[in-house]
């Protein structure tokens, strides 16, 4: 027997936004001295506690931004606010999975919107 479950929507956030999401289960679970923290909570907390550099306001306003170019959708907008890319190099690695490239002049652009943020 296979239990389907469906999808009833789907968001993305970058990692300074779900750290703030996480806060809040963490004073929640916090809150009720029965309740403990599980190892993939405790797992994640952990994790958006040491990557997440901006404030949900600054990065959402980084992801609006990098949204208005061209070349660039709403998931990689996501990566590059979570990675926060300072290179070229480290940018390209961002599009490896893409089916295009940019060129030296779009991936300046997108730098330095990033600039303004780091």
């Amino acid at each position: 027997m296979t239990i389907f479950k469906e999808k009833v929507d789907e968001e993305y956030l970058t990692v300074s936004e779900v750290k703030t999401l996480l806060e809040d289960v963490e004073a929640d679970r916090a809150a009720d001295e029965e309740r403990e923290l599980r190892y993939e909570l405790a797992r994640a907390i952990e994790h958006v506690n040491r990557f997440a550099h901006l404030d949900p306001e600054e990065s959402r306003d980084l992801v609006e931004e990098l949204l208005e170019l061209e070349k660039v959708d709403a998931t990689t907008a996501i990566k590059i606010a979570d990675l926060l890319p300072q290179s070229r190099d480290e940018l390209r690695a961002v599009y490896a999975q893409e089916r295009y490239a940019l060129s030296g002049d779009e991936l300046d652009d997108v730098l330095n919107v990033v600039a303004k943020y780091v």
